[in-house]
């Protein structure tokens, strides 16, 4: 997958001349980590390097085969500059105008935070040296991954310039260190591009809130349902139900509420193509973003849903269970019986054990898949049928798992506590609507309207200006 990725980078970026790319001498200001770790990388490709310093015999371990020297030599005997300083330190650049006119400088400098100064560092720099001609790149990029080589979470080199022919030469040395090279256009995007590494996780944000939301809710609603409530009604103090009991209660609920919503957002938009006739309408922007966002929905359901688990797991050694299996023991004992074997009580919860373990074993291969060392292994097929078709049948054994474990609960008064549902009749409620509404979708003639959109067709054919049923 890795070598398709590059040949694309290359198509797009050819290299002109691959015989002399070996005899090419590169030059990076700065001794630093991320200077140290990019001339690494830049030897191992072949290329000859030399360090430019204002401090050339002591400054500090360097790569092996490069040299070092001063700043002005080193920049005359390079076409390209990879600036590894900080803004602070590009005073020096200014000195150099005449050594640095035509010649190529990446900007590699990032911020400690948003709108710092009033101008981007790259453009700062262009206008520093006028001559050269600036281009900023490899700035979302750590001195870890050049050092290490590139992984399928930081393959991408975002770059940008007002020259198409320093940009390009900027991408063939990308492109040759194993990247994926993306071109956001002129120097006036430098200042998004030195915004990316600042971002604090922005993909997962609304799946945060909404997670962290969606726990607060059902915390406090099942803390009043099972610890208030009991107090009040019985004066019993079960508040050491909370470290365990609350929160195996609580994880898998959140969880399936958020598998769920991985899922409904394609069936809203299933329906709103069925109800335009076309699939060319953008969808609206609330539904584009939660569409985004499905991966990190569902690999925090993931994590609430191996937690619950492993809070499981421990059921068996808790003092509570051991108290209460014992103290069941020794009173049957004293009254001499035994409790008969209730097969329907064996059936279902032998059924709501393995459900469950099934529903839990295809929630992994869900998250498995989703990493990119997998996704990449897979065709769009094989990948599609994982996360849509067996997606779906992980909904389905996780809502019929939590449908075991109500069972005929609904039934009794007693489980309606204050006048309240139980914590799992209300995280059924989208789950199950989520099934219901795919299985409207996959009906043999909504199915057939569907797949035809999804080809091209529309509902208005622009050639006769006739109207077709979608359900024929």
């Amino acid at each position: 997958m890795s070598e398709e990725v590059k040949q694309e980078s290359v198509s797009l970026y050819p290299v002109s001349a691959p015989a002399t790319l070996k005899e090419e001498k590169v030059c990076i200001f700065g001794t630093g980590d991320l200077g140290r770790s990019l001339g690494q990388r830049l030897l191992q490709s072949g290329y000859r390097l030399v360090y430019g310093s204002r401090r050339p015999h002591s400054c500090g371990p360097i790569p092996s085969g490069a040299q070092v020297q001063s700043h002005e030599i080193a920049a005359q005997s390079a076409s390209l500059v990879f600036v590894c300083v900080h803004r602070e330190h590009y005073d020096f650049l200014g000195t150099l105008a005449p050594q640095l006119r035509g010649k190529v400088l990446v900007d590699v400098s990032n911020n400690l935070k948003k709108n710092m100064y009033p101008e981007a560092n790259a453009e700062y720099l262009q206008r520093l040296v006028p001559g050269a001609h600036v281009v900023k790149a490899f700035n979302t990029l750590s001195a870890w991954a050049l050092q290490n080589g590139p992984s399928d979470a930081n393959r991408q080199v975002y770059l940008c310039g007002n020259s198409p022919e320093a940009k390009q030469a900027v991408a063939e040395i990308a492109t040759k260190l194993g990247f994926t090279v993306l071109d956001r256009g002129s120097l006036c995007a430098a200042r998004e591009l030195e915004d990316f590494p600042l971002q604090l996780f922005p993909e997962w944000r609304m799946p945060m809130r909404l997670t962290i939301g969606l726990t607060a809710f059902f915390f406090f609603y099942l803390l009043i349902r099972d610890v208030i409530y009991t107090y009040v009604d019985q004066k019993k103090d079960n508040s050491f139900r909370i470290m365990v009991s609350l929160a195996n209660k609580v994880f898998p609920i959140v969880s399936l509420i958020l598998l769920a919503l991985c899922y409904l957002p394609g069936v809203i938009a299933g329906f709103l193509q069925l109800y335009r006739g076309t699939k060319y309408k953008r969808f609206p922007d609330w539904l584009d973003r939660w569409m985004l966002c499905r991966k990190q929905l569902g690999l925090i359901a993931l994590a609430l849903a191996s937690l619950h688990v492993l809070y499981t797991l421990i059921i068996p050694i808790r003092y509570y269970v051991r108290f209460r299996l014992a103290q069941h023991t020794i009173s049957q004992i004293k009254e001499n019986k035994t409790s008969p074997f209730d097969t329907t009580m064996a059936w279902r919860t032998d059924s709501y054990y393995s459900i469950g373990i099934l529903g839990f074993g295809l929630y992994l291969l869900l998250g498995i898949s989703s990493l990119p060392s997998v996704s990449n292994a897979l065709s769009w097929r094989e990948f599609s049928f994982i996360q849509s078709k067996l997606g779906y049948l992980t909904l389905l054994f996780c809502t019929f798992h939590t449908y075991l474990y109500g069972w005929d609960k609904f039934l009794r008064i007693s489980s309606y506590k204050w006048y309240t549902p139980p914590g799992y009749m209300l995280c059924l409620v989208v789950p199950t609507l989520v099934l219901v509404l795919k299985l409207l979708l996959i009906l043999p003639c909504v199915d057939k309207s569907l797949t035809r959109i999804r080809q091209g067709w529309e509902k208005t054919d622009p050639e006769n200006d006739g109207k077709k049923s979608l359900l024929t």
